[in-house]
């Protein structure tokens, strides 16, 4: 593996990205999958939280007749999950030190640079609600401006059986896509980084970005990998994210401790 970058001279070391192989990603699912079985009570019944949650927003949109919005809530799982898996980013990291972990460690995470964290938490949320309301825009151009949104049966049969219904998976797929690569080269390490380092908001997610290109065989693998086991977990109705969720958040810990090289110790 080789270095790319240069730490500066002054203030908090410069992250220094990491050539890695384009089989990487397979490992952190493997130290991710070996971490549950190490805290199985801790992640899943962090996975188990998410997968309540999103449960419960899915089912208030359908008793208030807004069931076709829950695609849009799936694809807010990839925009914000970076940021709700902070917990398990602490869980790997201990793990991995060989330290114990506990529930209110995973839940009340003391972050090396925490306004800067807030600072991306902020840019993730409003990127979903410019996906969400991308998403309103394309129902509008193709159902008719001031259209009412249909049953949810109703949409999911004219969404895969009419032209109009294909027009608007293809574009929302599409614009979905180009949205949630952005926010995954932003946010792919920029997270786990200032978890550990006192960073600013600005390097780390310029890291985030570097890391994506220098390693991008292996980035878009994971990308794939991530939009795979979350579509599963939803699929399930779901309960598949009880295991998937905590799966990827710890697998992105093992990412960022592989992209990002260590500091040198002091002297």
């Amino acid at each position: 593996m080789n270095a790319i970058g240069a730490q500066s001279s002054s203030g908090p070391p410069r992250p220094v990205i990491v050539k890695i192989g384009s089989e990487a990603p397979w490992t952190w699912l493997t130290k991710a999958w070996t971490q549950i079985q190490q805290a199985p009570g801790i992640t899943l019944a962090y996975g188990l939280g998410f997968a309540l949650i999103s449960m419960g927003l899915a089912a208030l949109l359908v008793l208030a007749d807004l069931g076709v919005l829950i695609l849009p809530l799936v694809g807010g799982f990839l925009l914000l999950g970076p940021m709700l898996a902070v917990g398990l980013y602490e869980t790997a990291r201990r793990l991995s030190a060989g330290k114990p972990i506990t529930f209110k460690q995973a839940l009340f995470v003391k972050t090396a640079a925490p306004s800067q964290l807030a600072f991306i938490g902020v840019l993730l949320l409003l990127a979903y609600f410019a996906w969400i309301r991308i998403a309103m825009l394309l129902f509008a151009f193709f159902s008719g401006i001031g259209g009412e949104f249909p049953p949810l049966d109703l949409f999911i049969s004219n969404l895969f059986f009419t032209f109009d219904g294909i027009g608007l998976l293809a574009s929302g797929t599409i614009a979905g896509g180009i949205i949630a690569f952005i926010i995954f080269a932003m946010s792919a390490i920029s997270i786990p980084l200032l978890l550990e380092r006192d960073l600013d908001a600005i390097t780390a997610v310029l890291a985030s970005i570097e890391a994506v290109r220098e390693n991008f065989a292996a980035m878009l693998l994971w990308a794939w990998l991530i939009l795979l086991l979350i579509a599963f977990g939803v699929a399930t109705g779901f309960i598949g994210l009880i295991l998937t969720f905590p799966l990827v958040g710890l697998a992105t810990w093992h990412a960022y401790k592989d992209l990002i090289k260590e500091p040198d110790s002091p002297q």
